[in-house]
C-alpha cells in the first residue's frame, strides 16, 4: 500500500493548474470517500495501538511512528457512522492538517485519481450544517464524498479563538476595512470570521474560488473601484470548482482586480506553498489555524499595503 503514495512530492506540478489528485478510500460500506493527496504523508496497515484514558471518543489509541507518537482517529465514528471493526486488518492514512500530524483509521484504501477542481462540486443544497462534506464528485459514475477534516479536528481540539490585544487594527471612524473570504470548510469560515471580527474587520464569506470571483466581478460591474467594496482577500487553496491558486491567477489577470492584496490561508502542507504563492502572485501564505498568528499576519499585510 505504501506504493500508492510513492512520489507524492512530484505531484506538486498539478498545483496552480486547478487540478489535484485524490486518494479514494472506504469506511466499511459501498460509499467511497476522498482526501487530497497533498495532505497525505503515507498509508499503512493499522499498527498496534495504545489506549489513552479520557481521550476523545473517536481516538482509538496512539501509535509510535519513527519515534513520534500519533493519535489514531476512527474517521467513520468522526462523521457519525459505525466504528471500524477488526482494526488490525484496516488501514491508517497519516495526514498533516493545520500543523499537526495524525492518523485516520479507514476500512480500505482504493487508489489515487487525477481530477480538476471543476469536477469537484459543493455539497448538495439541503444537507444542512451538520454534515461532514466539503465537496462531492463522481468517479465511474459513483458518488465520492470529500470529508471536511478541519471540522473533524476542530470538534476534537475545540480551540478557542484567542487574539492578543496588540493585534487589533486601529479604528478609523470614516471607514471599515472589508475582507472577502473564500473557504469550502464551514468550520474554517467561522474561524476566520471570528478572528477578523475580533480585530475589527468586516468580512464577506464565500464557499469557493468561483463564488468569490463572481462576487468580485459583480462588484466591478457596479462601476466603482474594487477597493470601495473590498480591501483584501483571504482564500483557502483547495476548494471545489476553483482552487485558491486559480482564483489568485484570475484576479491578477483582471485589470480592475489585479491590485487587490491576497492572503492564501490553508491547511495544505509542503515546501511548494511558498513557491506557488510567488508563482501565482499572492502576497502572503499563512498556514491554518492559529488565530493570533493569523491576526498578526493580517496586520502585517495591511501595514505593507498602506491600509492602516
Amino acid at each position: 500500500m505504501a506504493g500508492v503514495i510513492d512520489g507524492v512530492d512530484q505531484r506538486t506540478k498539478l498545483v496552480g493548474e486547478n487540478r489535484f489528485e485524490m486518494l479514494l478510500f472506504s469506511l466499511g460500506d459501498k460509499q467511497r470517500f476522498g482526501i487530497n493527496v497533498f495532505k497525505v504523508q503515507e498509508v499503512i496497515l493499522c499498527p498496534p495501538l495504545t489506549a489513552v484514558p479520557n481521550s476523545h471518543r473517536i481516538v482509538r489509541g496512539i501509535a509510535n511512528m519513527r519515534g513520534k507518537t500519533l493519535p489514531i482517529m476512527d474517521l467513520s465514528m468522526a462523521i457519525g457512522l459505525k466504528p471500524i471493526q477488526d482494526i488490525k486488518d484496516r488501514y491508517v492514512i497519516i495526514t498533516e492538517y493545520n500543523r499537526s500530524i495524525q492518523g485516520f483509521l479507514v476500512n480500505s484504501v482504493d487508489r489515487i485519481v487525477n481530477l480538476t477542481w471543476k469536477e469537484i462540486l459543493p455539497p448538495p443544497k439541503g444537507v444542512g450544517q451538520d454534515n461532514y462534506m466539503t465537496a462531492v464528485t463522481k468517479i465511474e459514475n459513483k458518488l465520492v464524498q470529500i470529508i471536511d477534516v478541519e471540522k473533524v479536528l476542530a470538534e476534537i481540539t475545540q480551540q478557542p479563538i484567542e487574539i492578543k490585544v496588540e493585534q487589533a487594527i486601529p479604528k478609523d471612524p470614516t471607514r471599515k476595512i472589508k475582507v472577502l473570504v473564500a473557504d469550502d470548510s464551514l468550520v474554517a469560515r467561522k474561524q476566520v470570521k471570528a478572528a477578523l471580527d475580533k480585530i475589527g474587520l468586516e468580512s464577506t464569506l464565500t464557499k469557493n474560488g468561483r463564488e468569490a470571483l463572481d462576487v468580485l466581478l459583480r462588484a466591478v460591474k457596479e462601476g466603482k473601484p474594487i477597493t470601495d467594496t473590498f480591501d483584501f482577500i483571504v482564500s483557502d487553496i483547495e476548494m471545489p470548482e476553483m482552487d485558491g491558486y486559480t482564483l489568485t491567477t484570475e484576479i491578477r489577470s483582471h485589470d480592475k482586480l489585479k491590485l487587490l492584496p491576497i492572503m492564501l490561508h490553508t491547511s495544505l502542507s509542503g515546501t511548494f506553498n511558498s513557491n506557488m504563492v510567488k508563482k501565482v502572485g499572492a502576497d502572503m501564505f499563512v498556514a491554518k489555524f492559529e488565530a493570533d498568528e493569523f491576526a498578526k499576519q493580517v496586520k502585517v499585510l495591511l501595514n505593507d499595503k498602506g491600509l492602516i
